[in-house]
């Protein structure tokens, strides 16, 4: 054909990379929440704030994670343009061991320091798990003794009851890498040589809470079928350890089950009484336990566990986890466990790369997002704004400057700041409609879409006779559901106040005032 037409131009599909979350309003009024009252926490055990980037050499973050079958070990990686490999970072504590080394002498040791943001993981995507996930942080570095460990523990226990998480709900587990790393050697798989065998018996442990005591003894053995039978599901391949190895491991794993925490030390120190190195790793444990039960932390709240692990190769000695017991729903209603929400644990050598000389650390991570979920699903934390926006609608759009000036005064008198510049009280948001000013009925129902308490109206013969209405939603809503008849509801002119144009500030504060007092009425008669 010589008259060709010429092919439509195909539409951009819009799509999500995978793994990588889009946040909602109220998902981010949730998270800030929590995160407030976690700062507080932070601050009040004398932590101080600081900020890394986003990116850091490749070099500098070092290849600590576990999931080493993805490209790059995990980290999203790229050249610069001279010939330098970056990474996106995959937590906040080995940027953390790059600041701390390259500001060595302008930090104050012990150096106890906070910091929120965003980590990536070049990881398979799955439900609850992404890509890009945010992670809060608190460390010490500087302080060589287990007891900046424990002080770390009690810390993640006052966060658990600060976000409204009671006692019994939560406790804070607790172990030693030394333990873990001399009960390995005790089965012979110590030396250099056995490094990559040491990882896949760590990375069978971590999973307990999954799979119980068999799934692991699979995955320490030969390898363990997804679907519970040779040729089910997908394959792990496991440890590969003998039955000896495994049984002894197996037996090191259960030692807690049933003892208190003294017997659960002592039958450690006995069983694997020839590695100098277990001995070391439970008398830290010990002082660790001693120390929470002086400050009244006991074993309700911090447990000495064996079967803690943590997932990083960067630990050398006490590991923690903040774990949620219980049952929480999920989005679908379902009764779930939700387990691990943070954790971390000493790792003395990752500063002392840089530095040619020891450098001692300690910290742990909170999973915001995972955390700010359960939150929610067991009704801590509400993602709804304080209030929808007041809104001026437009009757005349000769007139948007009038309107303009309206919203403005609005919220300068509803949102008073002190001489400090700082709100003196929530935020009350007044929003001047954007939209096609002809169709009136489509902006009073915008005005309930967003969840709006008021609205303000004043057409041409509002303005003639210096008034305006203020339409009050709540109470218009409440009068329009005991109204059946049309001709009645209009007559009713339900919920509206005309008022004079210099009344509109008391007005509005009148009604939201007579709106506040209802809603606690109703929420008492709800608890009653």
């Amino acid at each position: 054909m010589s008259d060709k037409k010429q092919k439509k131009p195909q539409k951009l599909k819009a799509r999500l990379a995978r793994g990588f979350p889009d946040r909602s309003s109220a998902d981010i009024r949730a998270t800030d929440q929590m995160m407030a009252k976690i700062r507080t926490v932070y601050e009040r055990f004398g932590f101080e704030p600081v900020e890394t980037p986003f990116v850091e050499y490749t070099d500098a973050l070092g290849k600590f994670l576990p999931d080493s079958d993805r490209p790059n070990e995990g980290v999203f990686s790229f050249q610069d343009d001279d010939d330098q490999w970056l990474s996106l970072r995959y937590d906040l504590t080995a940027p953390l061991a790059r600041h701390v080394a390259e500001n060595f002498n302008d930090i104050q040791l012990p150096y106890r320091t906070y910091r929120a943001g965003w980590v990536f993981r070049n990881e398979k995507p799955g439900p609850g798990r992404f890509r890009q996930f945010m992670q809060f942080d608190a460390d010490i570095v500087g302080a060589p003794g287990v007891q900046a460990d424990a002080e770390m523990c009690m810390m993640m226990a006052d966060t658990m009851e600060a976000l409204g998480i009671p006692r019994g709900d939560y406790v804070i587990r607790v172990n030693n890498r030394k333990v873990l790393d001399g009960v390995m050697e005790a089965i012979g798989l110590g030396g250099e040589e056995n490094a990559g065998k040491r990882l896949t018996v760590l990375r069978a442990i971590d999973k307990l809470d999954k799979f119980g005591i068999e799934g692991v003894k699979l995955l320490l053995g030969a390898g363990r079928w997804d679907g519970g039978k040779e040729g089910e599901g997908d394959f792990a391949p496991g440890a590969g350890l003998d039955d000896g190895q495994v049984e002894r491991l197996l037996g090191f794993l259960i030692i807690a089950e049933g003892n208190d925490v003294e017997e659960t030390l002592a039958s450690a120190e006995s069983s694997f009484c020839d590695s100098q190195t277990v001995l070391t790793g439970v008398v830290e444990l010990r002082k660790i336990s001693e120390m929470a039960l002086i400050a009244g932390y006991g074993p309700d709240r911090i447990k000495i566990d064996p079967s803690v692990v943590r997932g990083l190769e960067y630990y050398t000695g006490p590991v923690y986890e903040a774990e949620l017991l219980g049952g929480i729903p999920n989005e679908k209603g379902q009764i779930v466990q939700f387990g691990s929400v943070g954790g971390g644990g000493r790792y003395d050598g990752l500063v002392s790369r840089f530095m040619g000389q020891p450098v001692p650390a300690t910290g742990f991570s909170i999973g915001v997002s995972r955390l700010m979920t359960a939150l929610k699903n067991l009704g801590k934390l509400s993602g709804e704004a304080a209030s929808g926006p007041i809104l001026i609608t437009i009757m005349d759009r000769d007139r948007i400057g009038d309107y303009a000036k309206m919203a403005q005064e609005l919220r300068t008198e509803l949102n008073p700041v002190g001489n400090d510049g700082q709100p003196l009280g929530p935020t009350i948001p007044v929003e001047l409609f954007q939209g096609n000013p002809k169709d009136f009925p489509k902006q009073l129902r915008y005005a309930d879409r967003r969840g709006s308490p008021i609205a303000i109206i004043q057409g041409g013969n509002e303005k003639e006779a210096g008034k305006l209405i203020v339409k009050d939603l709540i109470e218009g809503k409440r009068i329009a559901e005991t109204i059946t008849d049309n001709a009645e509801w209009r007559e009713a002119k339900a919920g509206e106040h005309l008022v004079d144009e210099g009344d509109l500030v008391i007005t509005v504060k009148r009604i939201l005032a007579e709106q506040a007092s209802d809603a606690a009425i109703d929420a008492a008669e709800g608890q009653g």
